[in-house]
């Protein structure tokens, strides 16, 4: 196929954990349609407000942890395909860390503490630092030519 062997072979791994991460933030918003029926938060509500639902801060927090993954994935998703370009296995490696990292960084909003979040959460940021890394790593060698 055209332009496929420009990549190494190994590639297939980030294309693999990319869509991972899709099916991830899938599962993310169906567990926001579900806390939506639950907590009673109708569309196009992005936020319920505690002073009209008792169960705002719970539903809140479900969104939050969703929301924030949809941020950060542009980002993600930028340093995958490039740094993957020279560094697809651990690129791979480190996309697959993240996004562990965020299935747990949900779980733990969802609780309805924030705090939680960070329990295993917080190590998503060292998977995007190694991330970034090797993007760079990809910037340097590909200006020396």
């Amino acid at each position: 196929m055209a332009g496929t062997e420009l990549l190494p072979k190994e590639y297939g791994y980030v294309a693999l954990v990319l869509a991972f991460y899709c099916f991830l933030n899938f599962w993310m918003s169906f567990q926001v349609g579900k806390a939506r029926k639950k907590y009673k938060v109708l569309y196009p509500t992005m936020y319920a407000i505690e002073s009209e639902n008792k169960d705002a801060k719970l539903f809140n927090c479900v969104q939050r942890g969703h929301q924030n993954s949809l941020e950060m994935m542009p980002m993600f998703f930028i340093l995958m395909m490039i740094g993957g370009i020279k560094h697809p296995c651990t690129c791979a490696v480190l996309g697959l860390l993240y996004s562990i990292t965020r299935f747990f960084y949900f779980k733990g909003y969802a609780t309805g503490d924030p705090q939680n979040r960070l329990t295993i959460g917080k190590y998503g940021f060292l998977a995007l630092l190694g991330l970034m890394i090797c993007t760079i790593s990809f910037g340097i060698n590909q200006l020396r030519g």
